[in-house]
């Protein structure tokens, strides 16, 4: 029996039986340290060994969290809220052309909020609890499926590390893929990463047109709140703006981007942006340690579940059950492109749905698959296209990863959205698949 998938299996199992995530993980590390035949305090050396590397993670999300407070104090997301129910008015039923645009329209923005999270404005998933709790009532007027508007941001917060160098796409794509199927064998000088990804960043967005346009397209009866407010779980509930705290607020997304792009640090961009708040007097100096703990305490949970999946993931390492999985895999491939393409992906997909990161998979696997690649004829495009869309599988649809935990922390703020059922399986089914079969297309045709 092989420890990772049972391990992964295990934790998904109880993660849809409503067992919480992180008690989830903790219960599968153990149980597949156990069938990988180590000790419990082998198994709890590796985990604590894990958590320690989660740590730097967390204090990320705090960081990125403090900058997401001081940025819902500007005014911004309240300012954006109010326009859209001025919009609708006290209509609980507005005319059906008014929310075709307006849902649409609310949809878009979403998405391109979503996408600038990772480049232009480096706060990650930190913005969904700010943001979205604001327009619950809106979206409920709208009757608008939460399960579109939570596949809408996961595509927000993965597509664009999937293709675009810059922010996570930069760590993503150059720092992490390039450099480790590289140090694997393959000359990366000159290869367009790209045109690696374009293929799979494809099928993304096919299965976001899926979801938009067919499975959730439909109204969606939620309880509408009677105000505002009480859905408004942000720090900003009764935040009045003005115009110089927008425009404090524009400075410091712009001073913010400035910095991750010539620094290369998103963390150091959102301590930046965060400072200028607090010298031009936004948020007085005396209250700046509050709205820090605000951010904490917004990215908590999300924080400790990723410490967790370090854990979880560094006992899997641990078990070299990895390598056989792969070996195992190769066992069945002999000479056929097409099908050891398949198996790579869906082994991809597999360890990152039990790691719940993209970004540590990677190292894993290209160590393994890009000299099997190259020994069944890949050309370098097409492996770093593989090896690429093999660590993204699973981002999306994982329990344990911040592109599904983010939009159920600011969708479920009135209680009325399902982790597994609202948010993971819905983007499991609509970006999983298309990226499955988008990435096999890339590996064969590359």
């Amino acid at each position: 029996m092989n420890a990772v998938l049972i391990a992964v299996t295990l934790m998904l199992v109880l993660s849809v039986a409503r067992l919480h995530v992180m008690l989830s993980m903790i219960v599968a590390a153990f149980v597949g340290g156990w069938i990988a035949g180590m000790d419990v305090d082998t198994t709890l050396k590796a985990f604590n060994t894990g958590i320690g590397g989660g740590a730097g993670i967390a204090l990320s999300y705090a960081l990125l969290g403090g900058f997401a407070v001081a940025i819902s104090l500007s005014g911004l997301p309240h300012l954006l809220a109010k326009k859209i129910l001025a919009v609708i008015g006290d209509n609980d039923n507005p005319s059906e052309k008014s929310t075709f645009w307006l849902r649409n329209a609310l949809l878009i923005g979403l998405m391109l909020v979503a996408v600038s999270s990772q480049n232009i404005i480096p706060i990650h998933i930190a913005f969904i609890p700010i943001l979205v709790p604001p327009l619950l009532l809106v979206m409920a007027r709208l009757q608008l499926d939460r399960r579109l508007v939570a596949c809408v941001l996961t595509f927000g917060l993965v597509t664009p590390y999937m293709f675009l160098p810059i922010g996570f796409g930069n760590i993503y794509l150059n720092n992490i893929l390039l450099s480790n199927v590289g140090s694997a064998g393959i000359e990366t000088e000159g290869l367009s990463v790209m045109s690696a990804m374009a293929i799979p960043a494809l099928g993304m967005l096919i299965g976001l047109l899926i979801a938009a346009l067919f499975t959730y397209r439909k109204p969606r009866q939620y309880k509408a709140p009677s105000d505002q407010n009480s859905v408004n779980q942000a720090p900003s509930n009764n935040q009045e703006y003005s115009a110089k705290s927008l425009w404090v607020a524009g400075a410091a997304i712009v001073l913010a981007f400035v910095v991750q792009l010539y620094l290369g640090s998103m963390v150091l961009g959102a301590m930046a942006g965060f400072l200028l708040f607090s010298a031009t007097g936004v948020i007085h100096w005396r209250e700046s340690d509050g709205v820090l703990v605000d951010g904490m305490k917004m990215m908590a949970s999300i924080g400790f579940i990723m410490i967790a999946a370090s854990g979880f993931s560094e006992v899997i390492k641990t078990t070299g059950h990895i390598d056989s999985l792969v070996n195992g895999a190769s066992d069945w491939l002999g000479d056929n492109k097409g099908l050891a393409a398949f198996l790579l992906l869906v082994v991809g997909l597999v360890l990152t749905m039990g790691i719940g990161s993209s970004f540590s998979t990677i190292p894993i696997i290209a160590a393994i698959y890009v000299p099997l690649c190259i020994q069944l004829g890949f050309s370098p495009l097409a492996i770093v296209a593989l090896v690429g869309t093999a660590g993204a599988l699973g981002d999306a649809g994982s329990p344990a990863s911040d592109s599904t935990l983010g939009p159920t922390a600011g969708l479920n703020a009135d209680g009325q959205h399902n982790h597994m059922s609202d948010t993971v399986i819905p983007t499991f089914l609509h970006f999983n698949l298309p990226l499955l079969a988008a990435g096999w297309v890339a590996a064969m045709v590359l």
